[in-house]
Parts: structure tokens; sequence; C-alpha cells
């Protein structure tokens, strides 16, 4: 059941981040608008297919839907603004009027960002941390929006070009160390500000593995903390699966990380992450 919006609804989307924060644990849906994804791209490349796609995560229990238009797969190739929000505006628009659930807006460019947020998004998800755009800071300083800053070095079409760390986790908490001191500086408030480490961008397969053990450390930082493992390389890696057979190695990787504090997770398969966490939570 897709749940309607009323006018305290709308009003919730405003404060999305407490709500977060409030819960046990909430999950991030992605629907990627996007023909070349690296587990469903093109699926729901057509705007009518995103949108029920949408409204099916959200009756699973997605507590917040993250729109993306540009492809940040390995190898991916970037797409210019006006294609970014071809893809994803009417998705958004749509979905703001009928679904009380809140978007995030999956992109590294500023235009995008904005013009998301006057669709109907509502948070930003910038796999960069503001490196591709200078210009991001300044709009959620300016916006005063949720923002997840993630950990990746380089471009998604040469980051998995040798990556290399002496220590990745005091490295990755470095960067986004920097990172969010940057958008401090611009103005962000602190409040709004969500960590991620970034599993599978400019990470070797041993990379992933010790940030997921060492994610504590992470979360020790201060800021909430969001974790997207669903159905990436690095669980192949480690068992031979290929993308659509990597639910059970998916729920197994957000163990460790749920169980260091961290509550927002971003998935492709939300029922079943939904369940996976109610009974992990309850047996704590």
């Amino acid at each position: 059941m897709v749940t309607i919006h009323t006018a305290s609804s709308k009003h919730a989307r405003h404060e999305t981040l407490r709500y977060v924060l409030e819960k046990p644990f909430a999950i991030m849906g992605i629907v990627n608008v996007t023909p070349d994804s690296f587990y469903d791209g093109g699926k729901f490349f057509a705007v009518d297919r995103a949108l029920d796609h949408a409204f099916q995560l959200a009756g699973q229990g997605a507590d917040v839907l993250d729109i993306g238009g540009q492809s940040t797969r390995p190898g991916a190739k970037a797409v210019d603004a006006e294609e970014e929000c071809r893809r994803i505006l009417p998705v958004i628009e749509a979905v703001a009027k009928k679904v009380a659930v809140p978007m995030s807006v999956d992109t590294t460019s500023s235009v995008v960002a904005e013009r998301a947020l006057s669709a109907g998004a509502c948070w930003i998800n910038d796999i960069s941390a503001g490196r591709f755009d200078p210009d991001m800071p300044f709009l959620v300083a300016k916006k005063q929006c949720p923002v997840i800053l993630m950990h990746s070095r380089k471009a998604p079409d040469t980051m998995q070009l040798d990556p290399l760390y002496a220590d990745v986790v005091a490295e990755v908490k470095m960067e986004l160390a920097d990172r969010a001191d940057a958008f401090l500086t611009a103005g962000t408030s602190g409040e709004n500000i969500i960590l991620d480490p970034g599993i599978g961008f400019a990470k070797r397969k041993e990379d992933n593995l010790i940030l997921l053990a060492r994610i504590k450390e992470l979360v020790m930082v201060g800021y909430p903390v969001c974790v997207g493992t669903s159905r990436k390389s690095f669980i192949g890696h480690s068992t031979g699966a290929q993308p659509g057979k990597r639910l059970p190695g998916s729920l197994a990787s957000i163990v460790p990380a749920f169980e260091a504090g961290v509550r927002l997770f971003r998935v492709h398969d939300v029922e079943e992450t939904v369940q996976f966490l109610q009974v992990l939570h309850a047996v704590k």
C-alpha cells in the first residue's frame, strides 16, 4: 500500500533526518533512472517503470527513495546536467505528488541537485562529497538540507585503477573529515551531514571488508553514517555470485555495520532488508 500525501506528511519531509536518527534503522531504496547501472541498469529507465518501482519500494517500507540519473558503477561515463534532469525530474515530481516518502537526489551536480530539490526532493546524496562541483557545499548551505558525503577517489570511470591505501579506515576517515569541513565552512549545519565510507568506490575487495569490520571507527567520528553494500562486486569476489544472486551476501554485509551503530542503509532490496533488520533489531 503506497501512502498518499496529507498536509502533515508533506510537512514531515523537512524533518526526515531527525526521523531517521530516531528509528532503530532506516532504509534508502534505490531508484536508478539509468540505462547502465551495474545491477538494474535499464530496468527502470522509462519514467513509468521508474515510478512503479518507486511506489513499490515505498510500499515495502523504504524511509527514503534515492533517485539517480547518472550511473556510478566502475567505468561509468558521465552525462551532462540536462540529461540527468531529463531522466529524474519527471520521476521526482510525480512521486512528490503521490507518496509520503521523502526523496534524495543521487547526483554530484549542484545544478541537478537544486532543480531536484525544487521538484520535491529533500536530501542530496553526493558520491563525490562535493569534489566534482565546488558549488555543492554552498547549495547545501543555502538549502540547509541533509547531505550524504560519500568517500571515493578520482571519478567512476577511473576509480578502480589500482586504488591503494596504507590504512584504509584512517584514510577514509581523514578524507571524509576534510570534505565535511568544506561543507561546514560553506555554512552547512553539522546536523545535516551524513558520512558514507563508499563501499565499492575506489576500493579493493580487502579494503571493503576492512571498512566493514572497523566501521565503528567511522561511527565514532560523530556524524550519522550511511552504508551501501547492496549487491556490490566485493560480495561477488568473496562468493563467486553474480549481481542477481548477491542478496544473501548483501544482507550478511550489513550486520557488522548495524552492530556498530550504523542506522541508514542504501539498498536495492527494500522488503527483504527491512525484514532482516527487524529480526536483527528484535534479537539485539
